[in-house]
């Protein structure tokens, strides 16, 4: 069993980079193509009597440990300039109009056609509602820098607000005051924590040295982001603030205290550090997706009422993109309305969403089908962009 779960191991990972390269070559997204070698892998794993046990437990876990390199391989491609606060500003009202207006259609629809409460319509209608960092980021690398820019913070505030207000949402007693309280105090409290954290892990790595230097911070970092979980509070706040400081470590050193700690070889331990970030990305993200396609039960996703929920979720989402694009003046909108993929972060609310209410099974497939298709429909924007660079 032991070589067995090697050998397995090692093939997907042989797997994901076989497809991460076929898809920049045939322009389809690599968590399509990995989802898909996931749900054919099922039935051929079976015949071969491969055991898939504890693929429950790994789904989740992988997840979230994905979700976190994404997000802190996201933040330190980002140096902060003035010039580009007032970009940074405009994808968080983005962010917050597009989570709110994606909210409220589909928690009204939930509420409709299930015979379930608003507010547990709202528990579900929330990871709908949130853009993947996971794929939204690796997604954008076609746009010039201010786009890939907006991206990022873009999903990564739609991540945090999902974040935020699902938990605040589980753990309240359902009124409206329990809610704001929750999520008020939750969020204060997760942006003092965040800065304060992730000072402290930028001072670690403006002082470290020797041979062992970033699986302490890696440790520290997965520490405080699963301790700041268990607490309820949204931890993504310190990942998104520490991938920034450790990118722009004069946000730290200009504090007097500070200051003689940045050195001459700071430079070459943060690109050491950035390729480390790189390479766990890529093998966390490819076996979660290739898993989550074993995972995935096969006769959910040819149920007719799953793909007429799929679709109806699909055209909220982008007739409401369009719309809040148009009134931002935004530019690239003929790019920027495919890249709010669904992904990583809605199969993560929704675990605990379903376990918190009964659900029919159709809604498993419609889950993975709004994933799937909003995944590749990202491509759209990339040939978009290519037509346009040609004519040009």
């Amino acid at each position: 069993m032991t070589y067995q779960a090697i050998f397995v191991a090692s093939v997907f990972l042989l797997l994901a980079f076989g497809m991460e390269r076929m898809s920049r070559i045939v322009g389809v997204p690599s968590v399509v193509v990995l989802i898909a070698t996931g749900l054919i892998g099922k039935p051929v794993l079976a015949a071969l009597d491969v055991s898939l046990a504890g693929i429950d437990e790994a789904v989740p876990v992988l997840g979230t440990v994905g979700l976190v390199l994404i997000v802190l391989e996201g933040a330190l491609d980002i140096e902060l300039r003035r010039e580009r606060l007032r970009a940074a500003a405009g994808a968080f009202v983005m962010a917050t109009a597009g989570f709110v207006v994606c909210t409220a259609a589909f928690a009204s629809l939930v509420a409709f056609v299930l015979p379930l409460s608003i507010f547990q319509a709202t528990i579900l209608a929330v990871p709908f509602a949130v853009i993947s960092s996971a794929v939204a980021i690796p997604s954008s690398g076609f746009l010039p820098q201010h786009g890939r820019e907006f991206v990022l913070y873009e999903s990564s505030v739609s991540d945090i607000l999902g974040v935020m207000f699902f938990f605040a949402l589980l753990h309240s007693d359902g009124s409206a005051i329990g809610i704001l309280t929750a999520l008020a105090g939750g969020g204060i409290i997760s942006l003092v924590l965040a800065v304060l954290c992730a000072i402290g892990l930028t001072l670690i790595m403006l002082r470290i040295d020797g041979h062992i230097r970033f699986i302490p911070l890696l440790a520290g970092m997965f520490g405080l982001y699963a301790a700041g979980k268990l607490l309820h509070l949204s931890p993504l706040i310190m990942i998104v603030l520490l991938g920034l400081a450790l990118n722009n470590p004069t946000l730290i050193t200009r504090l007097r205290p500070f200051r003689h700690l940045l050195d001459d070889r700071y430079e070459a331990t943060l690109d050491e550090f950035k390729l480390l970030t790189k390479e766990l990305t890529f093998a966390v993200r490819g076996f979660f997706f290739i898993l989550l396609g074993c995972w995935t039960d096969l006769s959910t996703l040819i149920s007719i009422e799953a793909w007429v929920a799929a679709g109806v979720v699909l055209l909220v989402i982008y007739v409401s993109r369009y719309v809040i694009l148009r009134l931002a003046c935004l530019e690239l909108i003929d790019r920027l309305i495919w890249l709010a993929p669904r992904g990583l972060i809605t199969v993560l609310l929704f675990l605990p969403a379903k376990e918190a209410m009964s659900l029919p099974a159709y809604v498993d497939g419609a889950v993975m089908l709004v994933v799937l298709i909003s995944s590749s429909l990202t491509t759209v924007g990339r040939l978009r962009w290519d037509r346009l660079s040609t004519a040009g």
